[in-house]
């Protein structure tokens, strides 16, 4: 068995969570400097038009990335309860029907994305100036979906089975490799925007690599070739579990692109500035994102084990600290979010100040709502990891109501200004409904505790 993997039905919660998430974090911080440095080497290196098109192009290829995210993540809940239980023959089916309901996923998404991204750039009302090198940077990101769910399928392996250095490792690297190809390929072979989607795949190919190797060092992992068969066992209960998270993930996206729609007509400086500060959303989420990984395998193995006193006990540290972690990156954002800014940005001083004054409105709203997108993660992670899949997949749809009808009607009543509370609107209703759905499920599940426990007694 490999030393990275921890159970963590034993220990403190709180140690257990942050120690999981750290990690995570760190291998975010990496991904998100490559996010960086693509955005800034295109917005600077190849001028404002191709920062643009990037922006153009960023909800369309998060929908496919969002959905091969839910279907891993889904996926893994039932491999974080397996190995939770200390049943790891059903472990192992639970990997191989994975294996390849990925490997047909990735098929079918590499298909669609290639038909459907010149309709719906149309759709959205893509500027012709900047529709070219949209679509051409979609080509080349799609073309490399198995890639993308490869690497996708071994994290969530890992993560599943409290492994979460491995992930790090594996993202430094690709990080580093990111880094490096994208300077080459953009600065010095002129590759433009093509290359810059290049240098991403190549680098997560790396990762895949690295993945791979540990998950075949870990014992309690012994995969037989029927467990690769999608009849009877546990395919049923992978498709329940990960197809709302996909489906939330792509129903979020549709939320996004809408938005998108609306920024489009407001022309390419608005669509700069907007797109510069979508760039530093991941870091706003940073933190989040990688509590919420540890939520899910915490509870889902802790589920597994039937230690619901745990489970809320864990729920309460993991809360507190995402409330303190999103209080101290809103006043990093706030104090320094200019800065960060610019590293996008370029052109004429008028232009620059323009996008430069749009995308700091932009962040500063939703830097001073992040708690409540902190609470939206650590909470649907919460109800996953207690295989609760469908409540999550609702918030999505509130989600997309509240974004969509924020981005359509708000600007009607005050201006462009209405555009930047689509977000946050729609955080709000998400995280609402998510903190209300888990309190609910955590009570039934301590009456039927205690109903069990009069019964036995």
């Amino acid at each position: 068995m490999s030393q990275r993997i921890r159970n963590m039905t034993q220990g403190s919660p709180l140690r257990l969570i942050v120690g999981f998430a750290l990690p995570l974090m760190a291998g975010n911080v990496f991904q998100q400097l490559y996010t960086m440095v693509d955005t800034a080497v295109v917005g600077r290196g190849v001028g404002l038009t191709a920062l643009t098109a990037l922006g153009a192009a960023d909800w369309l290829n998060w929908m496919m990335l969002g959905i091969m995210q839910g279907l891993t993540q889904g996926f893994s809940i039932l491999m974080a309860q397996h190995f939770g239980a200390e049943d790891h023959r059903n472990l192992s089916r639970s990997i191989g029907a994975s294996l390849t309901l990925c490997a047909i996923s990735s098929g079918v998404l590499l298909l669609l994305g290639q038909l459907a991204a010149g309709p719906v750039l149309r759709l959205l009302n893509t500027p012709e100036e900047i529709f070219p090198m949209a679509l051409l940077y979609l080509r080349v990101m799609f073309a490399g979906i198995p890639i993308v769910m490869a690497y996708n399928l071994l994290a969530s392996i890992l993560r599943a089975l409290g492994d979460s250095k491995t992930p790090l490792y594996a993202m430094v690297a690709a990080s580093l490799i990111n880094v490096g190809l994208d300077l080459l390929f953009v600065l010095v072979f002129h590759w433009g925007i093509a290359g810059a989607a290049a240098a991403t795949l190549i680098a997560q190919a790396f990762s895949i690599a690295y993945c791979y190797g540990n998950v075949r060092k870990i014992t309690v992992i012994r995969l037989e070739k029927g467990d690769l068969r999608l009849k009877g066992g546990p395919v049923g209960t992978l498709l329940k579990l990960a197809f709302p998270i996909a489906l939330q993930n792509a129903i979020i996206s549709v939320g996004g692109m809408v938005v998108q729609s609306v920024v489009n007509r407001y022309g390419k400086l608005f669509i700069a500035g907007f797109t510069a500060t979508n760039k530093l959303y991941g870091l706003l989420e940073l933190a989040t994102v990688s509590y919420g990984y540890a939520v899910t395998s915490y509870v889902g193995q802790n589920l597994g084990a039937g230690l619901l006193a745990r489970i809320k006990k864990g729920m309460h540290a993991a809360t507190a600290i995402a409330l303190a972690t999103s209080a101290a990156i809103s006043a990093l954002v706030l104090a320094f979010g200019k800065w960060f800014l610019l590293l996008f940005i370029s052109g004429t001083p008028e232009e620059v100040e323009g996008a430069l004054a749009i995308g700091y409105h932009y962040l500063a709203i939703m830097a001073l709502f992040l708690p409540v997108l902190y609470m939206l993660h650590i909470y649907r992670s919460g109800l996953m990891g207690l295989g609760d899949t469908v409540i999550p997949m609702v918030s999505g749809f509130a989600e997309m109501a509240v974004r969509m009808g924020a981005a359509v009607l708000l600007p009607l009543a005050i201006g462009q200004e209405g555009i930047y509370f689509a977000e946050v609107g729609a955080w709000t209703a998400a995280a609402t409904l998510l903190v209300l759905a888990y309190f609910v499920r955590v009570h039934r599940l301590s009456q039927r505790e205690g109903a069990l426990s009069r019964r036995d007694a």
